[in-house]
């Protein structure tokens, strides 16, 4: 194989991802059926405040908080408590994507692989021990622990150098997001694979060295 070390972002790459599935989940447990509108309307809030925190305006403890703030006055609950018991609902409904543990399998044996992701820690740890991913990773690089984030370059250096690898002609890193994964990953040097679902334009300024359109067809670059 080309490369010594797999680099995988995890939700929308390894795993699923359906906020809306976790609130509504979260919700039930407040007598609360969270509709679509509900779902509009934290998404509008949500995804400013990730980017935000991408580029280093707010902190990881700012976000987890603010897009429950509204919901916390009207249940007369912290915000802290609700973004908790999100990240605990969302352990149980985001399970690996399909072909996810049979490309791990595959490659277990043929080259070392990690994790880096700019999820949250109680939500990631656990569901790698829900699903008995763990084991095929040397370690998980998550951003909220280091205080970086994608596709800020010092995350990527901050996990080869936790690696112990530096030679970046030999890192692939496999993501789904364009900006955060594959941007990060060729401002950092490395080659990138972008896991491209809905087969999307590929953005300005932004050049793969690979695409594919889910985790069967990476096995099959990966693994001729």
């Amino acid at each position: 194989m080309k490369y010594q070390w797999l680099l995988f972002d995890a939700d929308e790459t390894l795993f699923s991802f359906d906020d809306f599935a976790g609130l509504k989940v979260l919700f039930k447990d407040y007598d609360v059926v969270f509709s679509e509108q509900d779902y509009a309307q934290y998404k509008a809030l949500n995804k400013p405040l990730w980017v935000d925190y991408q580029e280093k305006k707010i902190s990881a403890d700012t976000l987890k908080t603010e897009r429950f703030t509204h919901w916390a006055k009207r249940l007369n609950v912290s915000a802290y408590e609700l973004n908790s018991g999100f990240l605990n609902a969302m352990a149980k409904v985001c399970l690996p994507l399909p072909g996810a543990e049979t490309l791990l399998e595959a490659l277990s044996s043929k080259v070392n692989m990690a994790i880096i992701t700019n999820g949250f820690t109680e939500l990631q740890q656990v569901r790698l021990e829900n699903t008995g991913l763990k084991k095929y990773f040397a370690d998980v690089i998550i951003s909220e622990q280091v205080g970086m984030a994608k596709p800020d370059i010092e995350i990527f250096d901050h996990a080869l150098n936790k690696l112990g690898h530096q030679d970046r002609s030999s890192v692939l890193m496999v993501g789904d997001n364009p900006h955060s994964d594959i941007l990060g990953g060729m401002r950092a040097g490395m080659d990138t694979c972008w896991l491209n679902h809905h087969q999307n334009p590929v953005p300005e300024g932004i050049k793969p060295t690979y695409q594919v359109a889910d985790l069967h067809q990476l096995k099959s670059l990966l693994l001729p």
